[in-house]
């Protein structure tokens, strides 16, 4: 089989931690027999139907190029080619409001609320909403923190202007800030074609809240506790069916996993951070081929 390794141009500029993931893990498929090529996703040149199936891997400007990227999707839907992850759950995952489904289905998330494009920023509600003196604004189709921010309830007026601006183009989500991201930090579960892998804490650097490396924050891998592991497995298997990866990440508040996202289109996989984690992710494609 030929499969092609879905990323985009300007792979670097995640920092050189993120962009030798990709390296090594073509290698490391490479050494196993699999005849693999990385192509950029909106390179007008790449022929998608030589291809047996495409892994989505790194595709880290989608939402920057979001027309550009669903109208890519449909070109390549329409080829026939399969695709790993399935592009009908690339394009649920795709803007955040999926985390409102989540919460319908019973499972637990950081509380959110849907701020919709065009109309008035009113901030005041949601402090009182979440019962909180400080707020995440966040896009619904964003990645790497883009346009993400802080928002203190004393200063919430001042914020207003630039707001505006944004929701003039795009939805937005409000968040309570949660403190537990600062005091303990995030949680990511790793899952391989619905199997759990490998498991890392991500802890923001002091002052910050964005705990992604390529801001700062640290990374440590954990053993699972096993309760959170139980219910991040609930949410892939009810939401990342047919998935060759899967990342969940959350934070603990009490003992209960909330989940801040689903990363199901482009996740980094930390596959330095475990000694089996490119075998298990191997493994998952084996399967799934």
């Amino acid at each position: 089989m030929k499969l092609a390794l879905v990323t985009y141009e300007a792979l670097q500029s995640y920092g050189a931690l993120s962009g030798s993931e990709d390296g090594v893990l073509i290698d490391f498929l490479t050494s196993k027999g699999i005849d693999i090529t990385p192509e950029v996703w909106d390179n007008p040149a790449v022929n998608w139907q030589q291809y047996d199936a495409a892994i989505f891997k790194s595709p880290w400007d989608y939402f920057d190029k979001f027309e550009a990227f669903r109208a890519w999707l449909d070109r390549v839907e329409a080829t026939g080619l399969r695709t790993l992850n399935p592009i009908s759950i690339i394009r649920w995952n795709a803007d955040k409001h999926y985390l409102l489904e989540v919460e319908k289905a019973g499972l637990p998330i950081v509380p959110t609320a849907l701020l919709k494009r065009g109309v008035a920023a009113e901030l005041a509600q949601y402090f009182d909403l979440f019962q909180t003196d400080k707020l995440i604004i966040k896009p619904s189709v964003s990645g790497g923190a883009k346009n993400t921010f802080v928002v203190i309830k004393e200063e919430a007026e001042q914020v207003v202007p630039r707001l505006q601006e944004l929701l003039a183009a795009e939805d937005f989500l409000a968040q309570p800030f949660v403190p537990q991201i600062q005091e303990e930090g995030e949680w990511s579960f790793l899952f391989f074609n619905g199997k759990y892998s490998h498991c890392l804490l991500k802890s923001a650097k002091s002052g910050d809240f964005r705990v992604q490396h390529f801001f700062g924050g640290t990374i440590q891998p954990q053993e699972a506790p096993a309760h959170l592991l139980a219910q991040a497995q609930k949410m892939v298997d009810q939401f990342a069916l047919n998935c060759l990866y899967a990342r969940v990440d959350g934070v603990v508040v009490g003992e209960e996993l909330q989940l801040m996202e689903l990363e199901l289109i482009e996740p980094f996989l930390y596959l330095h951070t475990h000694p089996h984690s490119l075998e298990n992710y191997y493994q998952a494609l084996k399967e799934m081929l």
